[in-house]
């Protein structure tokens, strides 16, 4: 691990001293909810301690049962008004400690969800992409990740983007910035500091450019092991919207803020044998026989899973044509238009998937990319030849362009239902359904705008 990895990482003795000193008071006891945000509790570090670390901590379980502005909602197995709303069980990973640089005398720790018998929570994201690992674990396999994570940031507070009903926002950057070092340099001194931040917590910063989209951004991780870079994805996320509030600024994940370009969460992912870590995917600079078949798995699955990629109302916005988002199901060899993209050479040869956007819950994600490169391996599957050309006229099979397919879509997915299981499937189905019916009872500004006077 890097230097500046390590420079972040806490073991308990560090915060044991830290917080005999006072420079460490609080610790951030954190899990990821179905939509991949970061909730949990701040403890006083000395709880932690000598509460915590043994004997762990409750939460009620209606964190994943709720819908995105926290509402209880009907439909989830673990957790109703009949049952209760219960606790289940914060397990604190505590490979995962860490400083949080951007509060003062603040770590983290990621949790994953048991049940009071110590089972897991098998519906939280953490442990639905942990039981993914294990799938390749006992197939002498391990996975490498990246996410590639677009943001907008806006001159407004969050406070001033509420009361303006997020209209008429000032973006960061007034024009396309795409790889510009002038124009950008202007917003350096909040992305430096996202930047070194984040580095000091841990997390193993590459780079930042600047984006298409008026005020768009990107800061770029080195790839680690799929758990650590979704821990990272995470913690980054709102770690980059603390700062940009604590600056004064407003930046969106969305998946589509606008008419213009959209927000994207770009994967990379790559396979290694688990007893010596060489990476298996390539053969000189083709694709090995094993990797063939994993992304004709991923190929073979795209459709059906969108569902983990795409998981939102607005995530279906982005899939326009001639806008670098995908909108037809291909790969190809370092083909911006195509799905699935191949690149890198030799021992770097991955692929990177261009389906999720920048609110994708990134656990859930790389368990779907996962699940279906096992099933490519599993059934030996082909792979078509890649494309080459302009994948947005090509004839090949559509992304679903609505949240509504892509739950149909995964409804009758086999494979969802055997590497995730029934209670998984059910668990994703209902938080789609939730979204779509709170959607179908919204009046929008667009219908006002059609509507008030015109018809």
């Amino acid at each position: 691990m890097p230097d500046h990895a390590h420079r972040g990482r806490l073991t308990l003795d560090e915060l044991r001293a830290g917080t005999a000193a006072g420079t460490l008071h609080t610790v951030m006891l954190a899990m990821v909810d179905m939509q991949g945000r970061l909730q949990g509790k701040r403890l006083t570090a000395e709880h932690f301690l000598d509460e915590v670390v043994e004997r762990k901590a409750e939460g009620c379980c209606y964190q994943l049962a709720v819908d995105v502005e926290m509402n209880t909602v009907a439909g989830y197995r673990h957790a109703s008004w009949s049952t209760g709303y219960g606790d289940f069980v914060f397990a604190p990973d505590l490979a995962t400690l860490r400083r949080i640089p951007w509060h003062a005398g603040t770590a983290l720790v990621m949790s994953d969800l048991e049940w009071e018998d110590g089972a897991p929570v098998v519906v939280s994201p953490r442990q639905i992409l942990r039981r993914q690992i294990e799938r390749l674990t006992e197939r002498g396999l391990t996975a490498y990740a990246g996410t590639e994570l677009e943001f907008i940031v806006f001159r407004e507070s969050y406070e001033e983007a509420w009361r303006k009903g997020y209209r008429e926002l000032t973006p960061a950057n007034l024009y396309n910035v795409d790889y510009a070092l002038l124009d950008t340099a202007r917003l350096e001194p909040l992305l430096a500091r996202i930047r070194n931040e984040m580095q000091d917590a841990g997390l193993t910063v590459e780079d930042s450019k600047g984006e298409c989209n008026f005020g768009q951004h990107e800061i770029n991780f080195r790839y680690r092991p799929v758990l650590e870079a979704a821990d990272g994805h995470a913690i980054y996320k709102t770690g980059a919207k603390e700062i940009a509030a604590q600056e004064g600024y407003a930046l969106s994940f969305m998946a589509k803020f606008n008419e213009r370009e959209g927000n994207s969460c770009h994967i990379h992912l790559s396979v290694r044998s688990a007893d010596d870590d060489t990476p298996v995917m390539a053969e000189g600079h083709a694709l090995s026989a094993l990797g063939t078949h994993f992304v004709a798995g991923l190929l073979a699955g795209l459709r059906e899973l969108t569902l983990f990629f795409a998981p939102n109302i607005n995530s279906y916005k982005r899939y326009v044509a001639g806008s670098f988002a995908p909108t037809a199901v291909a790969w190809g060899r370092d083909n911006r238009t195509c799905a699935l993209r191949l690149v890198g050479h030799g021992p770097s040869l991955r692929i990177e998937n261009r389906v999720p956007g920048g609110d994708v819950n990134p656990y859930l994600a790389l368990a779907a990319m996962i699940a279906a490169g096992i099933h490519g391996m599993d059934h030996k599957l082909p792979l078509e030849p890649p494309f080459a050309g302009n994948a947005y006229q090509a004839d090949k099979p559509r992304m679903p362009h609505t949240l509504g397919q892509a739950r149909e879509l995964f409804a009758g997915c086999g494979l969802a239902l055997a590497a995730f299981g029934a209670e998984v499937v059910e668990h994703y189905l209902n938080m789609a359904r939730v979204e779509l019916e709170a959607f179908e009872t919204a009046v929008t500004d667009w219908e006002r705008y059609r509507g008030f006077e015109r018809l």
